[in-house]
């Protein structure tokens, strides 16, 4: 019997089950129902539409510069993820089977970086910038690699704590057995420890990617018009419909949604590994 039918019976696990959906699915349904519906019936208070029109996701093209902002997400999005998840893998790997001075020092830190609010790194993290700008005569605020720097620095601890913590799963005789056999470093990185990873390094880059993508707080002072990145955009979108008529209150839920997209389908095409990730560690 399943564990979870030993510690509740079938009909309390149907009824939870059904909460849990409807509390996820109401609001979802609520404002893809008010992205479908006019301006005047959502301001209204109208809940279901007298007619189904999907022209708010064909006016938000035009009417903010939201295929700019989804492709600047992406682009430093998914570079974020990626860096994120190769410095990882390798610092992990060094600070789990090497042993040297300073090693707990090191994991310790990891740790205390998460305690760290970010926004009390803003005005720091944008004088530096600033700063170095001015010093080397180079632009850094409102460019796309001033802020893949910034989420770097904020991804790098969790996804290297992550790695750190799967790869002591992994049985050490793995990498023994490889280098007696006269595999070296790099071999059994790529060989071994890289496609015995998967989970965690797609935890690690979900978790950065999302670092990202959602952030608003360090987008809105790093970038400028042309590299304003989507959750900028929305931001921008909606208080710039503040007063006056009735704001485009189905344009704004057609452009949550679409933002949102990306995001859903990366976790259902990596659901499998995202649970083994999470969960590697767990049982000794």
């Amino acid at each position: 019997m399943n564990p979870v039918q030993r510690l509740l019976p079938r009909p309390l696990q149907i009824v939870l089950t059904v909460l849990l959906l409807a509390t996820v699915g109401a609001p979802v349904g609520y404002v893809f129902l008010a992205s479908i519906n006019t301006d005047l019936a959502v301001a209204a208070g109208e809940f279901w539409p007298e007619q189904f029109s999907f022209a708010n996701y064909a006016r938000i093209w035009s009417t903010v510069p939201l295929g700019r902002g989804l492709a600047n997400s992406l682009l430093v999005a998914g570079t974020v993820a990626l860096a994120c998840a190769v410095v990882a893998v390798l610092s992990a790997y060094v600070l789990v089977r090497h042993a040297f001075r300073g090693r707990r020092t090191v994991l310790r830190a990891l740790l205390g970086m998460q305690s760290i609010p970010g926004t009390l790194l803003l005005l720091p993290v944008f004088v530096l910038f600033a700063t170095i700008g001015n010093t080397l005569g180079v632009p850094t605020i409102g460019t796309r690699w001033s802020l893949f720097v910034t989420y770097l620095t904020f991804g790098l601890p969790f996804s290297t704590w992550i790695m750190v913590t799967y790869l002591r799963a992994l049985p050490d005789e793995l990498t023994e057995a490889a280098r007696i056999d006269g595999a070296g470093t790099a071999q059994i990185l790529l060989r071994i420890v890289i496609p015995l990873s998967w989970p965690g390094l797609v935890v690690a880059a979900i978790f950065a990617f999302l670092l990202g993508w959602n952030d608003v707080l360090f987008a809105s002072v790093m970038t400028d018009v042309d590299t304003r990145t989507a959750a900028v955009v929305l931001q921008v979108f909606g208080t710039g419909q503040e007063g006056g008529a009735i704001p485009p209150y189905g344009q704004m839920m057609a452009a949550a949604l679409v933002c949102a997209a990306p995001v859903v389908t990366l976790y259902l095409a990596f659901q499998r590994y995202i649970v083994g990730g999470l969960t590697a560690g767990g049982v000794k």
